[in-house]
């Protein structure tokens, strides 16, 4: 099962939330993508193993060769940009969009490995 379908139903947005301890690493079956600004990425919270940085003002440019179907989910520092980049990628078509709730704080402040 993938992690798109362990998630319930998804919100009035279309999007599905998920918490940091949900999160499988390695990423398999699925995108992570961090929509915060380079030196976010790589500074003091780090970012997930196997992220993607895609800035939140370069998202829907860049998402337009991904596969409509393909799982993503969307962090950024505390959940709002990732929340609004989730949103967005619905309404452009993707089909199976996630939202990791508190974004890098909280993946942070539940221990879980980072990279810079």
């Amino acid at each position: 099962m993938s992690l798109y379908e362990t998630k319930g139903r998804p919100s009035p947005a279309g999007y599905r939330d998920v918490a940091p301890a949900e999160v499988p690493l390695p990423a398999t079956g699925f995108t992570i993508v961090d929509v915060r600004e380079p030196h976010e990425f790589t500074g003091e919270l780090g970012h997930i193993p196997g992220a993607t940085l895609v800035p939140m003002a370069t998202l829907l440019a860049a998402s337009v060769d991904w596969k409509k179907d393909h799982e993503v989910l969307v962090v950024c520092k505390a959940g709002g940009r990732s929340s609004s980049s989730a949103q967005a990628l619905v309404k452009a078509g993707f089909s199976k969009v996630m939202n990791l709730t508190g974004g890098m704080l909280a993946w942070n402040a539940a221990g879980l490995k980072t990279e810079r």
